[in-house]
């Protein structure tokens, strides 16, 4: 359903709990965002949850607008300049819609009035995701080759090297088939 004068004039009305004036325009199959300007500027909070909106953008001026409630929408773009339209905005809601990442929600930073924001990233459920299709590292095998390579070590230098290795997120001997710990730390500090 087109976002129409008459249909924000039809639609409920009313002093939410925290004394907001909101307008309801929940579930109405809305596309896109157009016409608010018919609102005259008369709400604190509009709720346009469960419509089809797929980009955050197309707002009239309006000033007096703080709450802000897109949740079960199809979302995945926010326009740019979002704070020229909504210069007071401080809350919006917008779980289950069909962003995926953090960096999808840039376009906000320059609202310099958002105080909350809840987001949560679209996508299939963590079940429905593929596994990993090799083997992770073993922690034991792991542990094992550090507690050999410190009781080899003959020398305070052999000991530093074991410590940059462990500091490069390498576990001496687990990288190489023959695991030779001498030549790993021979090769460190050759620098190869």
């Amino acid at each position: 359903m087109k976002l129409t004068a008459d249909l924000i004039l039809q639609s409920p009305q009313y002093t939410n709990a925290l004394r907001d004036r909101e307008l309801d325009l929940r579930g109405y199959k809305i596309p896109v965002i157009e016409n608010l300007g018919a609102t005259l500027d008369q709400f604190d909070t509009i709720d346009m949850s469960e419509n089809d909106i797929r980009k955050l953008e197309g707002f009239a001026l309006l000033k007096r607008l703080k709450s802000l409630l897109l949740n079960n929408n199809r979302i995945c773009r926010i326009a740019e300049h979002l704070e020229e339209s909504l210069p007071n905005l401080e809350t919006i809601v917008m779980t289950s819609n069909n962003m995926q990442e953090l960096k999808d929600l840039d376009p906000l930073k320059s609202v310099k009035s958002l105080q909350y924001l809840r987001f949560v990233p679209g996508g299939p459920p963590v079940g429905t995701r593929p596994l990993p299709s090799k083997p992770l590292p073993s922690p034991t095998k792991d542990i094992a080759a550090i507690k050999a390579a410190i009781a080899n070590a003959r020398s305070l230098d052999e000991v530093q090297r074991l410590e940059m290795l462990l500091k490069a997120g390498q576990v001496p001997g687990g990288n190489k088939p023959n695991n030779n710990v001498d030549e790993e730390m021979e090769d460190m500090s050759n620098g190869t």
